[in-house]
């Protein structure tokens, strides 16, 4: 087990040059959810220090219309907004820098943790874990192109034959190479490539870094209530916290988190109720339909739904229902069948 860290103070700002991100929770990167109708949805309840967008290809950005690519749609509640990159070459990033800068961007990310395999053939996302001289030349030639600041965020690396010793060496040591090369704040996803979500995240390797590094770093992972943001800061040493897929289910986590431990005003709910839950998702669909082209709006529906059916007892039902329809009418007809059968049944939700 590891040994919490127990900080003096936590402090409720992280600070890279002119920007302050109060409080140090942030809304997680996450393909095909972290676009605007989501962040708007977690916006309204307040409490969010960092949103970023989902993984934006630096190949392919240049040739994104802002007005009516889904990545890059945003609203003025949206801010600060970090701008992820997928990059694997250096030539891909001056361009790609000059339409984030032209989108009013408050940050820019390097993802170099995502593992899906087309991701990875490409020598892109957690493939620059353990090419770390290509990592260092991709920040460096960022660092070099934009006086944004520069974050990163990565996963835990464990080669062949590798202990918790080779892990925190090599987690030091590349974490160190980031910020000698230009980052100003690295997200730490506490889980290995290849593991699982359900396999619990690993804050504690994250404590080898801490007075280590000259800038901060955050823990991501395993995030699902205010309770384990605390476990996670306090085993991890982190500066701190990013939460994930357990902002989908539950998009007012973060708020609760920032008034929990920062004290953050925000905008809870009073009781959880099938009606609140209704409410949201149909203000989800609505943004949705209003901002997004047609053929943009029914595969975010679906994601979406995939996690914040989890609230209903019956949530599967609507999860594969939903999951089937072909048009979001149908998608939205399944969603008024299911709240009158089964949406008053909720999964032991929590404020």
């Amino acid at each position: 087990m590891d040994t919490p860290l127990s900080p003096s103070r936590l402090d409720p700002v992280i600070r890279l040059g002119d920007l302050e991100i109060s409080p140090p929770v942030m809304l997680a990167p996450m393909a095909g959810l972290t676009h605007s109708a989501l962040r708007r949805l977690v916006a309204r309840f307040g409490g969010t220090g960092l949103f970023y967008t989902e993984m934006l290809s630096a190949r392919a950005l240049p040739q994104e219309v802002p007005e009516l690519s889904p990545y890059l749609i945003r609203s003025s509640e949206e801010r600060p907004l970090d701008f992820q990159l997928l990059v694997s070459e250096k030539e891909q990033i001056a361009p790609a820098v000059e339409v984030i800068e032209g989108l009013d961007a408050q940050a820019v990310d390097l993802n170099m943790g995502c593992t899906a395999p087309p991701v990875r053939r490409r020598g892109a996302g957690c493939t620059l874990l353990s090419r770390q001289e290509q990592a260092e030349a991709l920040v460096a030639e960022l660092r070099s192109m934009t006086d944004l600041p520069v974050t990163i965020k990565i996963r835990l690396l464990r080669e062949e034959g590798w202990g918790r010793k080779e892990v925190e060496r090599w987690l030091v040591a590349f974490c160190t190479r980031l910020q000698d090369a230009g980052a100003d704040m690295i997200a730490i996803h506490a889980r290995f490539v290849k593991e699982p979500f359900s396999r619990p995240a690993k804050w504690g390797v994250l404590a080898c870094l801490k007075g280590r590094l000259s800038i901060p770093y955050v823990v991501n992972g395993g995030i699902e209530s205010p309770e384990d943001a605390r476990r996670a800061l306090s085993e991890s040493g982190a500066a701190g916290v990013m939460v994930g897929r357990a902002a989908v289910r539950r998009p007012w986590l973060l708020a609760e988190i920032a008034s929990d431990i920062y004290g953050t005003a925000t905008a809870l709910p009073e009781r959880i109720t099938p009606d609140f839950l209704s409410g949201l998702y149909l203000s989800f669909a609505r943004d949705l339909a209003d901002r997004f082209p047609p053929e943009r709006q029914l595969g975010r529906l679906k994601e979406f739904t995939h996690y914040f059916a989890a609230n209903y007892l019956f949530g599967h039902t609507l999860a594969y229902g939903v999951q089937r329809a072909k048009t979001m009418e149908q998608a939205m007809e399944v969603f008024h069948d299911f709240f009158e059968k089964s949406g008053h049944q909720l999964a032991g939700v929590k404020k």
